[in-house]
């Protein structure tokens, strides 16, 4: 049975999360030759302090991004 574990950010509205569930779901039975119903996906969404690229994390950049406008 496939696992799929997904780290994002949160803030992503539901319908965009269940898309992307069905989108890994619908790849991975066509790449593995499974059921649907054998395949999980986990979604962990992060809280945006605590990610981070290059050492800012999102919400910074988005205050950032929020001051230049």
């Amino acid at each position: 049975m496939p696992i799929i574990s997904v780290t994002i950010a949160e803030g992503r509205p539901v319908e965009k999360r269940r898309a992307l569930i069905k989108a890994l779901t619908d790849a991975t039975v066509i790449a593995f030759d499974v059921r649907p119903d054998q395949v999980r996906v986990i979604l962990n969404e992060v809280p945006i302090d605590n990610y981070a690229v290059a050492g800012v994390t999102f919400a910074e950049q988005a205050s950032l991004a929020g001051a230049s406008k």
